[in-house]
Formats: C-alpha cells, sequence, structure tokens
C-alpha cells in the first residue's frame, strides 16, 4: 500500500491542511482524510524514516519556524516533537548525508539557508556561506526531497522566475560540507515544465521521485493551472 501527503487547502480558514490518499498501484488513489491541522498554514510534507520511527517536515513558516512531527498512528496522527530551526523559511528540505543532517530553506523571495546537525533533534547550525545566491530566484527555493542517482546527489529547486513556480531546475552537488558548499546545473535542467494547457499549464514546481526494488522510479509532480504569485 502505498501513501502520498500534500496539502490540502480548507476553504473555510484559507490555510494548508496536511492529508493523505492511498493507492495499490499508484494509477488509482483513494482520499483518506486529512491528518494534520494548526492554526498556521501547512504545505510541502516531506515524509522519511529514521530509527524506525516516521517523521514528516511540512513547511510550517507562517508559525516562524520548521517544526518536526512523528508519526503516533501512520498515517492518521502525527505530534510535533521538535522545531529545528526558528525563522519564516519556505519549503525546509531534509538530507541525512555523509552521517550528518542537512537543511535546505528559501528565506525571503530570493535567499537560500543551509544548515546542519550531527542529530535530527539535535543543535542546528547555518552554514558559513549563508545566503546561498541572493538574489536568484531561479534556484533558491527546494522543489521536493534530494536524491541519488548515477552517483551523484541532486538537488531541485524551483524557479521562481518570472513567477513562483514556473518550472523545476536541478543541480548536482559537487560538495557538501560543514565549511563549503558548491553545485552545478545539469545539463537536463529544467526537468519539468509549464505544458500551457490543463492542471500543469502555468506553472510546474515540486518532484518527490524514489527507486523501486526492480529499479524502475516513481516520482509524484505538482503543477498549477492559475497564476502563482
Amino acid at each position: 500500500l502505498w501513501y502520498m501527503f500534500f496539502e490540502a487547502l480548507n476553504s473555510e480558514t484559507e490555510r494548508g491542511e496536511i492529508a493523505y490518499s492511498t493507492s495499490i498501484d499508484c494509477v488509482n488513489w483513494s482520499y483518506g482524510s486529512v491528518v494534520l491541522q494548526e492554526p498556521f498554514h501547512l504545505s510541502y510534507p516531506q515524509v522519511f524514516a529514521h530509527n524506525q520511527e516516521i517523521y514528516m517536515l511540512p513547511e510550517t513558516r507562517q508559525d516562524g519556524s520548521v517544526r518536526l512531527y512523528r508519526a503516533v498512528e501512520m498515517p492518521n496522527r502525527w505530534e510535533c516533537v521538535a522545531t529545528l530551526l526558528y525563522g519564516e523559511f519556505a519549503d525546509a528540505t531534509i538530507l541525512h548525508y555523509q552521517d550528518l543532517w542537512w537543511i535546505f530553506a528559501q528565506r525571503g523571495l530570493d535567499e537560500m539557508r543551509l544548515f546542519w546537525s550531527e542529530s535530527l533533534t539535535g543543535k542546528w547550525y547555518e552554514h558559513p556561506q549563508n545566503p546561498l545566491w541572493p538574489g536568484d530566484r531561479r534556484r533558491t527555493r527546494p522543489a521536493g526531497r534530494m536524491l541519488f542517482y548515477q552517483g551523484q546527489l541532486l538537488r531541485f529547486a524551483q524557479d521562481g522566475w518570472p513567477s513562483y513556480g514556473s518550472q523545476v531546475r536541478v543541480f548536482a552537488v559537487d560538495h557538501l560540507s560543514k565549511s563549503e558548499y558548491r553545485e552545478h546545473e545539469l545539463d537536463q535542467s529544467p526537468i519539468l515544465e509549464a505544458t500551457g494547457t490543463g492542471w500543469n499549464g502555468t506553472a510546474m514546481h515540486h518532484i518527490d521521485a524514489i527507486t523501486l526494488e526492480d529499479g524502475r522510479w516513481l516520482a509524484a509532480v505538482d503543477g498549477a493551472s492559475l497564476a502563482l504569485f
């Protein structure tokens, strides 16, 4: 059984909430329910496993924080177990790499911030190169969980020009350490673009991809049919 977690907009409060659907074949999906509500907007849920527990890192920018949730009862009950960062960060994306934890997140409209920690709920430190690429809206907002492919660590970014989430760019990480960060854009970038019609007519702004046991890929993508801001 497959689970997909996503933002559901509450029309009464005009705030995002986290809901889920299930599928056996990843083609036909059945809506479950809203599983996480807060008195502030939620979106961009990144779900991952660590030490036999299931965690979720949704965007909680309106709370002025980056909050970590743990599944008390999968998939319906979640509890906040830690505040990892304080500040108005968009689309915080977490990564466990070379025995350290990393968070990439956008601050403002065009500034990437990178943080690291020795443990998931331990003390988090700002990277000395912060802010990364200030003023470059084409690469500063994360667009989904990072992944390894053909020996490369890949980072996805929402292209914010000329408007939010117009397409998804992909960057290969050349060096990631406590003191230095380098990346370069791949020739295949952008990998997702608006089609001009339908549900993704005006924007494509998120990808979450995983590899299956037989070597095939499974990916969920997000787009928009109306102008975003």
